[in-house]
């Protein structure tokens, strides 16, 4: 077990709230993570059968064994638990008594929205992100082998091996509980849908030509990238525009949450296929997307996150916004920088300060190297040093 960085955030909302939800994919480490912070509270796992027939039939006697609050695992498996449960804490408010836990989002924020309104803090935990993968003394140090294993964190607490881990977590989570969600019979369709979602990864989403090849519906399509977002598989980025109200008008980037899972749906099995993989640099894209929205996530904060394209071609993977601050980054994969690595940053940002002299704009590139660089305005930023992107200090030596 590691320290997670979202630990601080999770005892502040419990000092606030008597319930506290915790939501991230399967196997994001959420229950580690809350029986270390509350080693006090019994913890009841709603995933056996007699367990939630028992939170389902007679909710009130479910609650009544544990009076003074529990960890509650799965409890998206009860979304009608969350209606007792307001009365049970609006009788007695002590903050800090129910930690809720779920890797369906939809089904736990309804839950959550309907009948723990302003009464519960709400918390994010993903996979750990590049930060924290460092604390497991087996983490990677190579970057093509960090993006091929991905950063769940049973693959270094229990010395799996990733393909294996990875393979499993696929047919067992991903297949199973989300074909259940969707009520999805083929299994060879839904996995074809998969696979072509990780070849489109940082790229802007086209539902007619996703369903298309996956010879389904556009709604189908649609649905189905609906309930992968849900369950923490992937995250969508939408365009931006200075003015916030423009800022999806372009349409979104499709981003893994893990980039070992997209990996090995796209069939690397291998770190050195990497090498030459035509889908590295989206991979890698897709990885530093993630790491900031795993870095934004886990302090509680609002995820800011774009990209940028206008009609004239001129493109930039990503835009992060904090305030009256723009990031400008572009994600190169390869090792040198090359000459052109900061020209898209370089023609956003003076255009940007044109039209919006009132906001502040930092260019980067993180790239595959190793050696931080500064060359003009624009911040190159080595990939190991992801987690200081958007501080004051990146890029320097």
């Amino acid at each position: 077990m590691i320290l997670r960085d979202a630990t601080p955030r999770l005892l502040e909302l419990a000092g606030y709230y008597p319930v506290v939800s915790v939501t991230g994919p399967r196997q994001a480490g959420k229950t580690t993570l809350c029986r270390a912070a509350f080693p006090s509270l019994p913890y009841v796992s709603l995933e056996p059968l007699d367990v939630r027939e028992f939170a389902l039939q007679d909710p009130r006697g479910f609650l009544a064994a544990y009076p003074d609050g529990a960890i509650i695992d799965e409890v998206q498996r009860a979304p009608e638990l969350m209606s007792y449960l307001q009365v049970v804490v609006d009788d007695d408010p002590r903050p800090g008594r129910f930690i809720l836990t779920g890797s369906q989002q939809l089904a736990l924020s309804a839950a959550v929205s309907q009948s723990l309104a302003g009464r519960t803090g709400l918390l994010e935990l993903m996979p750990p992100s590049w930060t924290e993968l460092q604390r497991f003394p087996t983490a990677p140090r190579d970057l093509l082998e960090v993006l091929w294993t991905g950063s769940y964190p049973r693959i270094f607490d229990r010395h799996i091996p990733p393909h294996q881990w990875l393979a499993d977590y696929i047919a067992t989570y991903v297949q199973r509980d989300v074909r259940q969600m969707l009520n999805v019979g083929d299994l060879r369709t839904f996995s074809t849908f998969l696979a072509l979602c990780a070849g489109s990864s940082a790229a802007e989403t086209h539902l007619s030509r996703l369903g298309g090849d996956a010879g389904i519906a556009h709604n189908t399509a649609k649905s189905w990238l609906s309930v992968l977002e849900a369950s923490y598989l992937i995250f969508r980025v939408p365009g931006w525009h200075a003015s916030t109200r423009k800022q999806v008008v372009k349409g979104a980037k499709l981003h893994f949450v893990d980039s070992g899972v997209a990996c090995h749906l796209l069939g690397i099995r291998e770190p050195d296929q990497l090498r030459t993989h035509p889908l590295r640099g989206a991979i890698f894209e897709s990885w530093v997307a993630s790491e900031l929205w795993k870095q934004r996530a886990h302090l509680g904060a609002r995820h800011d996150l774009f990209h940028y394209r206008d009609a004239s071609g001129l493109e930039v993977d990503l835009v992060a916004v904090d305030r009256q601050t723009a990031w400008l980054i572009e994600a190169k994969s390869g090792a040198t920088i090359g000459s052109d690595f900061a020209e898209t940053v370089e023609r956003l940002a003076t255009a940007v300060r044109a039209r919006s002299p009132q906001l502040t704009v930092e260019q980067r590139v993180v790239y595959g190297g190793a050696m931080p660089q500064s060359r003009g305005r624009t911040r190159f930023v080595p990939w190991r040093d992801v987690d200081r992107l958007l501080t004051s200090d990146a890029g320097q030596g």
